[in-house]
């Protein structure tokens, strides 16, 4: 059963439970002591400094008077299920037996709203979200400025990824200024987006407000081993210890911020420590093992999730991260080179086929280029529903990225993970392992803003076409003053104003990445990696390799780049993000396009308009398809190849396009022409026998018999209706490129599955007679 049927059926109806009977005056029951608030207190300070035995020793006693006794009242009904609570550690009853406790405090006193934050803190404990939003909610109708409940609501937005948890923390900040908990709650939100001042400023915040906050300790613990503040990590440290003189809660802080700050190596020597420090940590178990299957250590990894979920049968992540790896031992692993291809059965094939030749050219490329190589092998995950990729990557789905790298581990969608002409998979691979480059060059220090950046200039080297390219969305962007400076890019990657900045980010990084190199020449880009791995920061990295300040890198790359799209910004103008009708470009696109039907001669004058006033836009809705289309119903094919170039050559999806480039060329008897378009569709979507089966045969033509060969494998993979025929066109491959023996090898396979086939025998003949008779 999965996790989240497993907490339905547990919390079915809990908080919809009968009232109990309450046999003494509600009056006189509320004055009544509560017996048990300064033991369950004490137990939870023990559970917080480490001393989880003497917690869970309190917390039975409690229970147990609980159980014979009853409770007097809702504050010790309260204060049981805060002591079940405690005992809840594997152990679904006892998280039962504390909603229970809660739930009845509730029915004896609806006034009590500390009851009612406990149930939302506990349901979201256990990954039920939408109930504990239901218990915060229930508690804000109540007191709507309830600093606790506001802090509650603003994690459960966090776990949801949805709604404003800072603009919800901040409610509860302005409820209780001197909040400590609230302080660092917010300190850690600023944390996770590399807002190291303000982060620090909120958490000093908390621990002058509460010296005892553990968690703003953390934070600040967090950000000086970040930043390599020695001094300031060894006062974070004594404190946090001091409180918890085995500290397992800052050291899995920083092995949380590790992994953000994508240095997984280390955040595993973190969260080893933590669980060292409590062997008992649900959540230290988890970090340790997601972190240690993301570096490929996938028996321990998996060793120290089942151990979290051992722990904790309600969690979403890890259960859904233990079915993955159940799923994941059906794949195959193919090993060639310095690649290991982990695939679905059936893709394994046809996938590796194509990427690991792919990637080899890359890694010597980028080797090269760095002056650096990741260890091998290189491990590439392929995932054929994204919320499996998802899963492999965060824990739970709702991931929007293609693909992941975590140096020497790189994951990503399949290409039938998504509809077909959306997604490139050989520029997403080259992509991710370009990562693993730039990442272990700089010991995992460079910003993210600039990896994606360097990235994203490698895909465009890859191959024409591959790569981002100025978009309509990035030029009203940079029109209308929304595009980051960039000193401030990563705020564009961890604190995106809106979807589309963060794809707008992608591109003004990979500008950049263009700027350096053409302005400081090749080397300047590998050694900015240096400085990272040094320590600089990006202001110290600017000035040593750049020796420019980050202000003057802002000024002249923002001249530069609008220098070099003057005239696609120039024909944006007068669109905004809301709205793309104004402007010259859009407005010759649209007179064009209600003429291209009636009077195709003029919809043609008015798209060379178009293309004439933004010369970046070339994807299949852009100025150069219509064209193209418009020159090949007047039997135009060197206009309309010329056109399809545009288009082909700069949108690396392009399918439509490369199937009528293929055509035409074919058409023209240019073979080599149409067998370039014919591989851009193959690394846009591999599933289609017939585009391998032309391919082939044109190889064959041009005399590339290795290409016929592996296309002729491709048609295999693909699982063809004829197999047998099948084999036997990758046997006459095989024979023509020289693999004699390999092709008598597939012909005696085909003939043992079909001792008539003709054609197979007249081919095995011709072999051996070819190599003097000979059986072997």
């Amino acid at each position: 059963m999965r996790a989240g049927a497993l907490l339905t059926s547990v919390l079915t109806g809990l908080m919809a439970a009968t009232s109990l009977a309450c046999a003494q005056d509600q009056g006189t029951a509320r004055t009544m002591p509560d017996r048990w608030g300064t033991e369950v207190s004490a137990a939870e300070a023990s559970r917080d400094r480490g001393n989880r035995a003497d917690a869970v020793a309190r917390a039975r006693r409690i229970t147990a008077s609980y159980q014979q006794d009853g409770a007097r009242n809702s504050a010790e009904h309260t204060s049981a299920g805060r002591a079940y609570a405690l005992l809840g550690v594997g152990d679904a009853e006892a998280v039962r037996a504390a909603l229970r406790a809660f739930d009845r405090a509730v029915a004896m006193d609806s006034s009590n709203l500390e009851a009612v934050r406990r149930t939302g803190a506990l349901f979201l404990e256990k990954y039920n979200a939408p109930e504990a939003r239901a218990s915060y909610e229930m508690a804000l109708k109540r007191a709507s400025n309830d600093a606790e409940a506001l802090l509650g609501l603003a994690r459960v937005e966090e776990f949801e990824g949805k709604g404003t948890p800072m603009a919800t923390a901040r409610r509860s900040l302005a409820a209780d200024p001197r909040r400590a908990e609230t302080l660092a709650y917010i300190a850690r939100l600023q944390l996770d987006v590399e807002a190291f001042d303000s982060a620090r400023g909120y958490a000093e915040r908390a621990v002058t407000a509460d010296s005892t906050t553990q968690a703003g300790w953390s934070v600040l613990g967090a950000i000086a081993w970040i930043t390599g503040d020695s001094t300031g990590y060894r006062r974070a440290l004594r404190a946090a210890t001091s409180l918890q003189p085995a500290p397992s809660t800052f050291n899995l802080a920083l092995a949380e911020a590790a992994i953000r700050q994508r240095r997984y190596a280390e955040a595993v020597q973190l969260a080893q420590q933590a669980v060292r420090d409590d062997s008992l940590s649900v959540a230290a178990f988890g970090v340790l093992g997601t972190t240690q299957l993301r570096i490929g250590q996938m028996q321990a990894g998996r060793a120290a999730v089942e151990r979290a979920f051992a722990l904790d049968p309600f969690n979403v992540w890890h259960k859904n991260t233990l079915d993955l790896l159940d799923k994941m031992q059906t794949f195959r692993t193919v090993k060639q080179g310095r690649f290991e291809v982990v695939a679905p059965e059936d893709e394994a094939d046809l996938l590796s086929l194509y990427i690991v030749p792919l990637l080899e050219r890359a890694f010597d490329s980028l080797s090269v280029r760095y002056g650096y190589s990741p260890p091998t092998p290189v491990r590439l995950e392929f995932f054929r529903q994204h919320a499996d990729f998802s899963v492999r990557t965060v824990g739970l789905n709702g991931l929007g990225a293609l693909g992941v790298s975590f140096g020497s581990l790189l994951a990503m969608d399949a290409p039938n993970a998504r509809e077909r002409g959306t997604f490139n998979w050989g520029s997403t691979a080259w992509h991710e392992l370009t990562h693993a480059f730039t990442l272990g060059a700089s010991a995992h220090r460079v910003p993210r803003w600039l990896s994606e950046g360097l990235s994203v200039l490698e895909e465009r080297r890859a191959a024409p076409g591959w790569g981002a390219r100025a978009s309509l969305p990035w030029l009203v962007a940079m029109n209308t003053g929304q595009v980051r400076r960039i000193s401030e890019l990563n705020d564009g990657f961890l604190r995106p104003r809106s979807p589309m900045e963060t794809q707008n980010s992608y591109f003004q990084a990979s500008m950049f990445s263009e700027w350096v190199e053409l302005t400081k020449g090749s080397k300047a880009l590998p050694a900015l990696l240096v400085a990272y791995r040094d320590g600089l920061d990006t202001p110290a990295a600017f000035r040593k390799v750049l020796a420019m300040s980050p202000e003057q890198v802002d000024t002249q790359f923002d001249a530069w780049v609008r220098q070099r799209y003057a005239k696609d910004l120039a024909a944006a103008r007068g669109m905004t993000p809301t709205d793309s009708t104004g402007g010259q470009f859009p407005r010759a696109m649209r007179a064009a396009m209600g003429l291209i039907d009636t009077r195709p001669d003029s919809a043609r004058k008015l798209f060379e308009e178009a293309r004439g006033l933004m010369p970046s836009y070339t994807s299949e809705d852009g100025p150069a398809w219509y064209l193209a289309r418009i020159a090949l119903l007047q039997r135009d094919t060197t206009t309309a190849l010329t056109m399809l170039q545009v288009v082909t050559g700069g949108d690396e999806t392009a399918w439509d396009a490369n199937q009528l480039e293929a055509t035409v060329r074919e058409a023209r008897g240019d073979r080599a022409g149409a067998m370039a378009a014919l591989e851009r569709l193959v690394w846009i979507w591999p599933y289609e026998p017939p585009i391998h089966v032309r391919y082939a045969q044109l190889a064959t033509a041009q005399g590339q018999h290795a290409l016929a060969v592996r296309e002729r494998r491709a048609v295999i993979a693909n699982k063809p209706a004829d197999l047998l025929d099948a084999r036997y066109e990758l046997a006459r491959a095989l024979a023509a490129a020289g693999q004699v023996a390999e092709a008598r090898r597939e012909l005696l396979q085909v003939l043992e599955e079909a001792p008539s086939f003709e054609k197979a025998q007249a081919l095995l003949l011709e072999l051996r007679q070819r190599s003097g008779g000979s059986s072997r």
